[in-house]
């Protein structure tokens, strides 16, 4: 069988309350981190989510 190409990665907001979020990546497409600005419904506001590792 082969490889998958997707990887999950955790998406962690930089407001400091660990809400996260779980986005799929394609990492021989995309080798850089991903950033978004989303919305953190602990902080109640829109901040910046990095991406960290996930498993």
């Amino acid at each position: 069988m082969a490889k998958k190409n997707t990887v999950l990665v955790k998406l962690e907001s930089t407001a400091g309350t660990g809400y996260f979020k779980i986005a799929k990546k394609n990492p021989k497409k995309q080798q850089a981190k991903l950033e978004f600005n989303k919305y953190d419904p602990v902080a109640r506001k829109h901040v910046k989510f990095v991406e960290k590792k996930y498993k």
